[in-house]
């Protein structure tokens, strides 16, 4: 099977958890004995060596109406890069929509991979381009031939399932034989640590704040975060990292008991994840707290999973299970055994055979 995986409008790079995800998915596919090419729609805004290996296709940033008009430019120039690749199945990311994109349906079938609720994750992007998601969506979703959901909360949601098309779902995962086990540290009390990107409030960063007030006798890193000015003053248990590479990061990670993932996904109306980051400390052995229903580890029991509720007011409410919780993992490590249903090449063997079923559907 030739594969065509589509990437629009962000750069996808080796530090990033989506760019290691498409990585080891593109891979997986190949070593399987497929043909699989990564295309890639993005701005000029890394170092050429910082992206993950593809076909590019860059354009600029040149104020709202230019930058459109890039974009136009770029995608035109993919689409004739794809017709001559002539695969048979083109796996797409779903994003905004972009003129003319849409050619994508006359080369070949398409699924198109669902990693959230844009209807509400693209409020944040201000009314115009939230309106403008909500009037283009159906252009897609009306026309692929699948869907792949990284949660059974998006397969069911009418936001996705009002389109009637066939919808699998697989959970994001991580290749395991990337990421080695960690030694558990020796610490004096128990530190725990989170990765994020600044500018989303479901990462719940100012919950995290709280928790390290309410629980003096820990210590929280916070990596990916330089400043939290509308937290200020912070209280001494919390360090901030800024945005690090996965070397850097993986210091800090070795040090830590345990990683907190996304304490706040009720702020875009969500209540099923499975956050990469996440994925990735679980890689590293680390045992984790989570405030969501985990598609892979919800129905396992795992001693090494904290669940506390999905509510604007989980720490006030759990900080002292959370601090137990810190205690007990205190110098333990998750072994590997216990987390193989989120490894990406048994995730990536479904989808194929995803692909090979829509495939005979025609």
């Amino acid at each position: 099977m030739r594969i065509a995986y589509i990437s629009l409008h962000w750069p996808r790079t080796h530090n990033s958890g989506v760019g290691k995800k498409i990585h080891s998915q593109v891979a997986a596919w190949n070593a399987m004995g497929h043909e699989a090419r990564l295309f890639m729609h993005t701005s000029h805004q890394e170092l050429h060596s910082e992206l993950i290996e593809a076909d590019y296709f860059f354009y600029a940033i040149s104020g709202r109406i230019g930058t459109e008009i890039n974009r136009i430019r770029a995608m035109t120039r993919m689409l004739a890069a794809i017709r001559d690749f002539r695969p048979d199945l083109i796996y797409l990311r779903y994003s905004i929509y972009v003129y003319p994109a849409h050619r994508l349906m006359d080369f070949a079938p398409v699924v198109e991979e669902i990693n959230t609720n844009d209807l509400t994750q693209h409020e944040g992007l201000g009314y115009l381009y939230s309106l403008y998601n909500r009037l283009t969506r159906g252009i897609f979703l009306r026309r692929v031939r699948g869907l792949v959901t990284v949660s059974r909360e998006l397969a069911i949601s009418p936001a996705f399932a009002s389109y009637g098309k066939p919808t699998r779902v697989i959970a994001n995962g991580v290749d395991l034989k990337s990421f080695p086990q960690l030694p558990p540290p020796a610490n004096k009390i128990p530190r725990l640590v989170f990765i994020g990107t600044p500018g989303y409030l479901w990462n719940g960063v100012d919950k995290m704040v709280a928790l390290a007030m309410l629980v003096p006798d820990v210590h929280i890193d916070i990596v990916g975060y330089s400043e939290l000015p509308e937290c200020e003053p912070l209280p001494e248990n919390i360090t901030l990292h800024g945005y690090l590479s996965m070397g850097e990061y993986q210091k800090i990670l070795a040090s830590a008991d345990v990683a907190i993932s996304s304490l706040a996904l009720h702020r875009k109306q969500m209540e099923e994840a499975s956050p990469l980051k996440s994925r990735e400390c679980l890689a590293f052995g680390l045992p984790l707290i989570v405030a969501y229903i985990d598609t892979d580890l919800d129905h396992l029991p795992h001693d090494f999973l904290l669940k506390i509720p999905n509510k604007e007011d989980n720490i006030r409410t759990h900080y002292q299970e959370i601090r137990d919780f810190a205690y007990r993992m205190h110098g333990f490590r998750v072994d590997r055994s216990q987390i193989m249903e989120i490894d990406q090449a048994r995730k990536e063997a479904d989808r194929l055979l995803y692909f090979s079923e829509l495939l005979a559907l025609e």
